[in-house]
């Protein structure tokens, strides 16, 4: 069969999408206090979650089991069938299980849920209709309903999916905050990727410790510019005569007095710098200094050592292993419109 050449394909695509926006939209608004008791009955579980379906509904499941497994909630995803056939002697008392249909009339997977009810397990139910046989086995039910498909038939499983695949990822999401998730502990589920390897470094692997933009307290701002620029690093660490930290010249911070200041290139800098800017200890992980870059908004940090000593800069690009980035002129990085630092 050949295609229709006048066909819009690209405003059907449009179409399909504003489906599924709209879907998520719904789920959304739908939201009430069965999350977060959800939330609640997972999280304070001593057994595991088993995520159930069959289908499309199979396969989202399986992507919620091992979203939720990384990010510190065991879970596993057991088939209806092969529940039916033994696997249900997984189940144990305190496990919740999490099953998916939506029309919740599914006969494989509500075919086990009295089994699972029997043997003390808790039920979470996702489906598009509350009062069906499977939201009526649950002790929560999740609303998962869509104003209508994104297929052109109103059939095929789309913006159904697409609605309970993201709500997973909100438990998912949820759970983080719920049990203080860190990114210590999501490196710890992610030993071989290359983030997690970078991750588990200690800061003196990574960091600059080599020709750093340091000028010492007394410093003209004209003399601190010049090295600014040349640094590569998007800042200069302003040091006292022992070499110990007592503040920083960002790109922001010269920014900001610009447009907010009078200044004088014969000033000292400590009229201008950060002071009491954040920093790293030698030895830290990387995940740690990552963590301090992301709660307060910026991406380079002085490393010191007891004596708070500078020994070395480490920047965001270098926690996640993007190599060196220079930030002169020549080869300005986009930086998304964080702060290297400044007064917080």
């Amino acid at each position: 069969m050949s295609k229709d050449k006048q066909r819009d394909w690209v405003a059907l695509a449009r179409q399909v999408l504003e489906a599924e926006i709209d879907g998520l939209y719904q789920v959304r608004d739908n939201l009430d206090k069965e999350f977060e008791r959800a939330l609640e009955m997972i999280a304070g579980s001593a057994g595991r979650v088993f995520v159930t379906g069959i289908g499309k509904s199979g396969l989202v499941g399986r992507k919620i089991a091992a979203t939720l497994s990384s990010t510190g909630t065991p879970a596993s995803f057991l088939h209806p069938v092969e529940g039916a056939h033994g696997d249900l002697g997984m189940i144990r008392e305190g496990d919740v299980v999490i099953a998916i249909s939506n029309s919740g009339e599914t006969d494989e997977l509500n075919a086990i849920l009295p089994t699972m009810l029997s043997l003390g397990s808790r039920l979470v139910g996702m489906t598009a209709l509350r009062e069906s046989t499977m939201g009526a086995m649950c002790h929560v039910v999740l609303d998962t309903s869509v104003p209508r498909e994104a297929c052109t038939l109103n059939l095929a499983p789309t913006a159904s999916t697409t609605a309970t695949l993201a709500l997973g990822d909100a438990l998912a999401v949820g759970l983080i905050e719920w049990k203080a998730f860190g990114r210590e502990d999501f490196q710890r589920y992610h030993p071989g990727g290359d983030l997690g390897r970078q991750l588990s470094l200690s800061v003196d692997r990574v960091m600059h410790s080599d020709d750093l933009p340091v000028v010492r307290e007394g410093s003209t701002l004209q003399q601190s510019l010049q090295l600014l620029d040349s640094g590569g690093l998007g800042t200069v660490v302003v040091l006292d005569s022992a070499g110990r930290l007592q503040g920083i010249l960002t790109d922001g911070d010269v920014r900001r007095m610009i447009c907010h200041k009078r200044y004088s290139l014969q000033d000292e800098v400590e009229a201008y710098m950060t002071v009491r800017p954040r920093f790293a200890r030698k030895g830290e992980k990387t995940a740690r200094l990552l963590e301090i870059m992301e709660q307060n908004a910026i991406t380079v940090l002085p490393v010191v050592d007891e004596d708070r000593c500078l020994v070395g800069i480490v920047h965001l690009h270098d926690l996640l292993g993007k190599g060196r980035i220079a930030f002169n002129g020549r080869t300005r990085a986009d930086t998304g419109g964080r702060r290297s630092q400044e007064n917080l």
